[in-house]
């Protein structure tokens, strides 16, 4: 099954700092998948806390683009993600990406934000990388 990355994990990735780029780096033996939403998440950070400008910002998500699957935001993303903010009283922002990972069909979600070892609708398991073994 597919694994999706939540937007802390790919700036991990894409920041250089060895040990946790190098955890995630590992991670992505196979394909995995990604949201829009990670992606605008993931272009704000880099031009407004990293101070990248946004020619920078947009070739390092045009690498995204390469490396993972895109999972649209789309209407039925936004209604599955209030379903689950509601449900299991997690922030919109996370509960958009947990339903973007819900309908790509991944098994594990990667993220360091939200609670390790949480199942989802008894299909997708929220796992931080960086206390896995």
């Amino acid at each position: 099954m597919p694994h999706f990355f939540d937007t802390n994990t790919l700036l991990y990735f894409a920041s250089g700092e060895e040990g946790k780029a190098n955890r995630i780096a590992g991670l992505l033996q196979e394909r995995g998948w990604i949201s829009v939403q990670v992606l605008n998440e993931a272009a704000r950070v880099m031009v407004h806390k990293w101070k990248y400008g946004w020619a920078d910002a947009c070739s390092v998500l045009e690498e995204f683009l390469l490396l993972f699957d895109i999972a649209p935001l789309d209407i039925d993303t936004h209604r599955l993600g209030l379903d689950i903010a509601e449900r299991y009283k997690i922030s919109i922002f996370d509960s958009m990406i947990i339903a973007a990972a819900l309908i790509a069909e991944c098994d594990t979600l990667y993220s360091e934000d939200m609670q390790h070892c949480l199942l989802i609708d008894g299909r997708l398991r929220v796992i931080n990388p960086f206390l896995a073994s």
